[in-house]
């Protein structure tokens, strides 16, 4: 669910949420990286239960990613994914259950989000493949200098999705590395590891949201497991309150706006591709040994302590004088429904509610006047008690005027106060006019400086227009503005009849057409898979009007598209490459019937905004009966590969040796599935429905009958965590400056170098080694925990990596397995045979890091 600024919007206005993530970094010896014993007591002193991983979040950086060089091949794709995974836990230690989740074919709703966005990147590629091209023949007529084009094959980041062969392949990736860190690793030692691949429909958000719910209904579920849940995506905090789980952490990179990329034609730093100069590159190094490696920092990760943000919500949400006895879990529900109406996936956010604007606080503010007036929430366990909703939504109606003037008026002081930062406010002329250098051959002499100063000074105190040029208050001509122009607002939201000109502009109805605006508020609700807001735009609040018995009747049992339909649904002509020949012909031939579902243009509507991936893509919607009409025709076509990857699968669990699992799964090989007994796997409970080998299981989670209600209370036993806010916390702005929280402890005191440790530092530290590539000698996986490398404590014996392994389909990654073993016992070996095992130095500097970290 994409809610933009939330986040930022969250973390300034409760500010203590944030923690700092403390991580543990490895270690090397004579060159063989020593891997972090993850099975220690976690440094952020806090220990976590269950990590759930929100898949998509981490392939997409590690596959195509922004700030450094991309991988060169599939395989380097799948160490870079690994290499992430490895770092998270790391860094969040869990010792029940690690859960990864990746998008699966998504409800209707969501497919047009989707198609959305992947027909924006194909139409992006080829404007930006334009631009280059037209501005390599501007630099090259001026002379300029331009590395040469390289031809090589650009990764379509649209392979991520449902159904392509890449994500096949990286699903049986995953198989082979969660098999690997079992079998090897004393941290993963006993764990119960899940594994939703992309076969599984649903989003990775969703499916994890489902597995917590289901096993929250369980009677041997503990209600104080403490969830970590990894993510970028705002609706992850939203969903992490909605579980009403008392102990709910979230894990994400920490948010840094406005980092430096390289230009797309010449490589360099600090210009865009429209300012490129074709200047040569500036030599990196004394002899340019460090051509090939860009300077790239350590993305850091935060945790939001949703524990945290539930107490700071308490504090906002309480009423007092309520008719009723106040119900905290009952008001956060609410509280998370209301956020719905300002950003989402599924719907277009209604015009007058901009988080920017205050829109959530707007909300609150009506929300606990409405609850005093009806004497109930808004929400129920999931059910939604409408008439109330239309209370709120009447309510914001009335200000829906104020809100657009205002909205006008805050856009108008911008650029004004842009216009007057791009010059001084005031500019001497005559004999103390600032001069171009070089201007003046020979310096003059002062001529009368007093009367000069004493005109200068009432020509600033002077606020009317003058006629000199550059002076405050005059009014720059359009043609004179560096800026791009403002584009053409038709609706004015903020004039007398904005209603009426935005249903003729957007809807091309009348706005006094009361049927059709009934139909568009009635059309604004998810209710199945098969269901989606068949509009671009959303209606205003004030047309929220007798809703009440309006979103009664929902279509049930719809099933979800397969894979291949969803890529059908969702791809651009120019992905086609990722489906068979004869479904790709549907997309390309003037003669299919749905060759319309493919413009190879398309308009994108500002919709007020002033850039365009602000704006609304003006796609047509996928006919679901036309599209399966024509797949009817071509379904015979597909060769058993093709089938198998259209196919919906199950979720994966494994389960290592040592696992008390283990031996009920191997008992059980070749007898009948049968429900997993939760006493033996941290009380998880699911029908285990087939085994493909001792540690693998295909896993069903718990299943209800149809209308069973899940509790949204907090479960009998949970312990609530203790209260972390000080008075000053509430402060708007604290004074004195701020300085980030590391890990759960507040009181963690930090180490500072003096100027001897400093110098230590710099001595033994090798400033002139050039830095290996990113990806060029990237360790396959098994290699930080792989090989001898052996426990501290009590445990099975661990044989060579690729034991108990299932076949990995990469050569490129399992030609490194025995040189692996080899390196790593060689360095343990020698270190233990020469007593010293480094220069005191550069111990002293490990020593340092230790301490710091």
């Amino acid at each position: 669910m994409g809610v933009p600024a939330f986040f930022r919007w969250l973390s300034r206005k409760y500010a203590s949420i944030i923690v700092h993530c403390v991580e543990e970094k490895s270690k090397e010896c004579n060159g063989v990286r020593i891997p972090v014993d993850t099975s220690k007591p976690n440094p952020n002193e806090v220990e976590f239960d269950n990590l759930y991983l929100d898949m998509n979040g981490i392939i997409h950086p590690c596959t195509h990613p922004e700030d450094k060089p991309a991988p060169k091949n599939e395989d380097e794709m799948m160490v870079a994914i690994f290499e992430y995974i490895d770092r998270l836990f790391n860094i969040v230690r869990p010792r029940r259950v690690l859960y990864m989740a990746i998008d699966g074919v998504a409800p209707r709703a969501k497919m047009n989000q989707q198609r959305s966005r992947r027909f924006r990147a194909s139409k992006e590629g080829v404007e930006l493949q334009e631009e280059k091209k037209k501005v390599r023949e501007e630099i090259y007529q001026r002379g300029g200098y331009l590395p040469p084009d390289e031809i090589k094959e650009r990764f379509d980041s649209n392979c991520i999705t449902p159904g392509t062969e890449f994500m096949d392949n990286l699903a049986k990736c995953l198989r082979y590395y969660i098999a690997e860190r079992l079998s090897n690793d004393p941290g993963w030692r006993n764990l119960t590891v899940v594994l939703s691949d992309a076969s599984v429909p649903g989003e990775g958000e969703h499916k994890i949201m489902d597995f917590i719910r289901r096993q929250r209904a369980q009677p041997n579920h503990d209600p104080n497991t403490h969830h970590c849940l990894c993510g970028a995506d705002a609706d992850l905090i939203m969903l992490g309150l909605a579980t009403h789980e008392p102990n709910f952490t979230i894990i994400r990179e920490e948010f840094k706006p406005n980092k430096p990329r390289p230009c797309a034609l010449c490589g360099q730093m600090g210009h865009e591709i429209k300012d490129c100069q074709g200047l040569a590159r500036e030599k990196q190094g004394e002899h340019d040994q460090f051509a090939d490696s860009v300077p790239v920092s350590e993305q850091e990760f935060i945790f939001i302590r949703l524990s945290v943000l539930r107490e700071y919500l308490e504090r906002e949400l309480t009423m007092a004088s309520l008719p009723f006895p106040f119900n905290f879990e009952r008001s956060v529900d609410d509280w998370v429904f209301m956020c719905f109406f300002v950003g989402n996936d599924f719907l277009p956010h209604l015009p007058s509610l901009e988080i920017r604007e205050g829109a959530i606080d707007r909300l609150v503010a009506i929300y606990k006047d409405v609850v005093h007036k009806t004497g109930g929430y808004l929400t129920e366990n999931g059910f939604v008690h409408l008439e109330r909703v239309e209370m709120i939504m009447q309510a914001v109606g009335v200000a829906e005027d104020n809100i657009f003037k205002k909205r006008k008026e805050d856009d108008v002081s911008i650029v004004l106060f842009l216009q007057a930062e791009q010059r001084p406010a005031f500019l001497p002329t005559g004999q103390f006019a600032p001069q171009a250098l070089g201007g003046r051959a020979i310096p003059q002499p002062i001529q009368n400086a007093r009367h000069t100063a004493f005109d200068m000074r009432m020509q600033g105190m002077d606020q009317r227009p003058s006629d000199g040029p550059g002076t405050r208050g005059e009014k720059r001509k359009a043609e004179d503005s560096d800026s791009e122009p403002e584009p053409e607002d038709n609706v004015r939201l903020w004039e007398d009849g904005w209603k009426q000109r935005y249903y003729k502009t957007k809807f091309d109805v009348d706005a006094s057409d009361e049927t059709f605006r009934r139909k568009v508020v009635k059309s604004y609700g998810c209710a199945s898979w098969k269901w989606y807001f068949p509009f671009h735009y959303a209606p205003f609040a004030s047309d929220f009007k007798d809703i009440k018995g309006m979103f009664m009747e929902f279509e049930t049992g719809t099933k979800p598209f397969k894979p291949l339909e969803q890529l059908m649904g969702v791809f651009p002509a120019a992905s086609g490459n990722f489906l068979p020949t004869t479904w790709r012909a549907l997309m390309t031939n003037p003669d299919s019937s749905i060759i319309d579902f493919y413009p190879e243009d398309f308009a994108i509507d500002l919709n007020g905004k002033k850039y365009a991936w602000q704006g609304v893509a003006l796609l047509p919607f996928v006919d679901e009966r036309r599209l399966r009409a024509a797949l009817e025709e071509v379904y015979p076509d597909l060769t058993p590969e093709e089938r198998k990857r259209n196919s919906l699968g199950s979720d994966m669990l494994f389960v290592g040796k040592s696992h008390p699992l283990c031996d009920f799964v191997r008992e059980l090989y070749l007898t009948k599935p049968s429900e997993m007994p939760p006493e033996l796997c941290h009380g998880i409970q699911g029908a285990s429905i087939y085994f493909y080998f001792y540690v693998l299981i295909k896993f069903k989670d718990p299943q209800y009958e149809e209308g069973f209600v899940f509790k949204a209370v907090i479960l009998p036993g949970a312990k609530i965590p203790s209260k972390v806010l000080k008075p000053s916390d509430w402060e708007k702005s604290n004074r004195g400056p701020w300085k980030p929280q590391l890990g759960f402890n507040p009181n963690r005191q930090q180490v500072h170098l003096d100027q001897s440790a400093f110098r230590a530092l710099s001595h033994n530290m090798n400033r002139d080694r050039p830095r290996d590539g990113l990806y060029s000698n990237a360790p396959p996986p098994g290699n930080y925990h792989g090989g001898p490398y052996r426990p501290s404590h009590g445990g099975p014996s661990h044989g060579p990596i690729n034991a108990h392994v299932p076949h990995f389909p990469s050569k490129f990654l399992s030609s490194h397995l025995k040189e692996l073993n080899t390196q790593v016992l060689t360095a343990q070996e020698g270190c233990a045979q020469t007593g010293t095992w480094i220069p005191i130095g550069l111990f002293l500097c490990i020593l340092f890091f230790c301490v710091l970290s």
